[in-house]
Parts: C-alpha cells; sequence; structure tokens
C-alpha cells in the first residue's frame, strides 16, 4: 500500500486504509473519504502544494500531509 500523497496526476486508486488521529478521521470520513471507496487526483499544486482529489462525483482539495494519512490501492 501507498500513500495517497504519492499517487501520480490523473492515477485512479481505492482507498484501503485510513491512518489517521481520531479528529483528522473523521474530518476525512465527513469529506467522503471512506475505505473501499475510488479516487483520482486531479491536480497537484507545486512545491509539495494542496491535492485536487476527485471522489466519485466530489472534488476535494486536501493538504499533502492529510493525504499522507490516507492508504491507497492503484488501480
Amino acid at each position: 500500500m501507498q500513500a495517497l500523497s504519492q499517487l501520480g496526476t490523473g492515477q485512479h486508486a481505492v482507498i484501503a486504509a485510513i491512518e489517521a488521529e481520531e479528529s483528522l478521521f473523521h474530518r476525512l470520513s465527513a469529506l467522503g473519504f471512506r475505505v473501499g471507496k475510488p479516487l483520482s487526483i486531479m491536480r497537484r499544486a507545486n512545491f509539495n502544494g494542496p491535492l485536487h482529489v476527485r471522489l466519485g462525483t466530489t472534488d476535494v482539495i486536501l493538504r499533502s500531509n492529510e493525504a499522507s494519512h490516507i492508504r491507497i490501492q492503484a488501480l
């Protein structure tokens, strides 16, 4: 498993696990990040900036630090 922050632009994956403290876990869950949910990286900002992630029909901007807590399996 790799971290979401390592996924390349345009690649697709499925969430395998969320390894975060409780407050971040609940925030990510509220945004739609759940185990088994497919996602893709739409864009990456320069210099380790935020990621534009698409979860189904929902677009979310996520910090790289937060994305590093989400484990994925690439498709």
